[in-house]
């Protein structure tokens, strides 16, 4: 597992050789919402000893509409999410939009999300790497792999090495998204893990409605493709009532389809390692 991986604080499990897995609800709705996500996500991947990372986001700023929904109230969201990580002793990660949102995130995270339409931010890249937190970057829907290298480099070169890159689809068309799955080892080439997206890569976005569709019914084949491929980690947001949530629940996972997923990736993940040491004495 790379070194920005296995030395997270609180992150579990980091030396069973499976993939990362971040997971959530889209945004902060409540204290009982993020207990709740989070308690069964950690029974799940303390048992298949699957290392993990909790994320909500605390402020959904990207919204399509001047009437959609942005934040319970961004300290009280935040205080959240701070409750969160102390009381099941793992690390959290939500998204920031501004340079003084990093500080204000790094009080209480420890990975800040820089989210796609922002990955060319300089200004709010250098400001999260200040932070010393891991920075995760998504990839913008409209950057290639191989351009991520200097979203990457901004952050290194502001003296922060603990960068992650997260592959969340490109555009296809107005609206639909497809994932290039040879972005994995072209990210990966960069020095840094490469985590995918696997809820927001099936968004429909640009709805005449302003609403963002999603296929969530593929969220399984997003995800074993980029086992198959050799990803670092996995990107999910879940929740127990996709079609009452607040964001995105268009593309967000069941909660209760979560186990029976996980089962099976970990089972892939044991075979692609095993294939990998055998034929080319890698490590995936």
């Amino acid at each position: 597992m790379h070194p920005s991986i296995a030395n997270l604080a609180g992150i579990r499990h980091a030396d069973r050789g499976q993939f990362l897995l971040i997971a959530g609800p889209c945004a902060v709705e409540s204290r009982d919402l993020c207990f709740r996500v989070a308690e069964k996500v950690l029974q799940l991947t303390d048992r298949l000893e699957i290392p993990y990372v909790f994320k909500a986001s605390y402020k959904k700023a990207n919204r399509s509409r001047l009437d959609s929904f942005t934040t319970i109230g961004e300290e009280k969201a935040l205080r959240i999410l701070e409750e969160v990580r102390r009381a099941f002793g793992i690390p959290v990660t939500t998204d920031i939009h501004t340079e003084a949102e990093a500080a204000w995130a790094a009080e209480v995270v420890d990975v800040i999300q820089i989210p796609a339409f922002l990955c060319r931010q300089t200004d709010l890249l250098v400001a999260a790497a200040k932070t010393d937190k891991v920075v995760n970057i998504k990839k913008g829907q409209f950057v290639s792999p191989e351009a991520m290298r200097f979203a990457a480099d901004k952050v290194r070169h502001s003296g922060n090495d603990a960068v992650w890159l997260t592959e969340r689809g490109t555009f296809f068309g107005y609206q639909d998204l497809v994932v290039d799955f040879r972005g994995i080892p072209l990210m990966q080439a960069h020095g840094c893990p490469v985590i995918v997206d696997c809820t927001h890569s099936l968004q429909r976005p640009n709805q005449a409605s302003g609403v963002t569709g999603g296929n969530p019914e593929l969220i399984e084949t997003i995800a074993r493709a980029a086992i198959a491929t050799g990803a670092d980690g996995l990107f999910m947001e879940t929740h127990p009532e996709p079609e009452n949530a607040l964001s995105d629940g268009a593309n967000m996972l069941h909660l209760d389809r979560l186990e029976p997923l996980l089962v099976r990736l970990r089972a892939l993940r044991e075979v692609v390692r095993s294939f990998s040491e055998k034929n080319d004495g890698s490590h995936v």
